[in-house]
């Protein structure tokens, strides 16, 4: 508990000196979202414009190739959706600002229930006395969460759980995509090894499970002081 509550404290102190440094911040990551949107997304769409071209001219005399190449379209297109869909979080603020960690999340969910075709389940509870450290850690890891599931997941529904147990902040999300094997390499493009150690800098656990085309489901458990909760696994 000792060990729990010096990270925590930890991470407060991190939130201060975040705070003071938010304007460079928040320059610094829009020039990395310019760069994101150039290389990606720009890219895919000069793919897609070649990939009409070749499948007009082709779409006649080699009707075969044609279907091969408009198939390739609807992937490419599918992708660059994804990943206009997950520029959407990054141009917001990272930080909770004045909402509190509950706030935060229902305005972060109507923007995106709003402006994308997803279907989002939430249960979220009003959870007192957590650090500003704790609330906003939680909600980066929210957003990266969400990030990964615009990206990469295709899904239709994504399921959001903020709880809180006896001993515990529980965070979930499950999405009905089309999941990954978690014993390949490009898992590591999912970004979790900066949410395992995010969770970690608060003494907390980061589990994930996915499989192909059964979807992705991410539990994420930050320890609070024993009786500060009830009981709700």
């Amino acid at each position: 508990e000792q060990q729990v509550e010096n990270l925590q404290r930890l991470a407060d102190e991190k939130a201060e000196l975040a705070e003071q440094a938010r304007s460079m911040a928040t320059i610094e990551e829009r020039h990395r979202l310019a760069r994101d949107l150039h290389d990606a997304v720009s890219q895919q769409l000069f793919a897609l414009n070649m990939l009409a071209s070749a499948a007009k001219k082709a779409v006649v005399k080699k009707p075969e190739i044609a279907e091969r190449q408009i198939s390739e379209i609807a992937e490419i297109a599918l992708k660059a959706q994804g990943e206009m869909r997950a520029l959407l979080l990054h141009l917001r603020p990272v930080h909770l600002s004045e909402d509190s960690l509950h706030e935060g999340i229902e305005k972060l969910i109507t923007e995106l229930g709003s402006k994308t075709n997803i279907q989002f389940e939430t249960e979220i509870e009003v959870i007192e006395n957590l650090s500003k450290g704790v609330e906003d850690h939680l909600f980066r890891l929210l957003q990266e969460s969400l990030s990964n599931a615009l990206r990469h997941s295709q899904a239709t529904v994504i399921k959001l759980q903020l709880t809180q147990t006896s001993q515990a902040v529980v965070l979930k999300v499950h999405d009905n995509g089309k999941g990954f094997d978690l014993t390949e390499d490009k898992k590591t493009s999912y970004g979790l090894r900066t949410m395992r150690e995010r969770c970690e800098e608060l003494g907390g656990k980061f589990t994930l499970t996915s499989l192909p085309n059964e979807g992705t489901f991410v539990d994420i458990r930050i320890p609070i002081k024993t009786g500060g909760g009830k009981q709700n696994e």
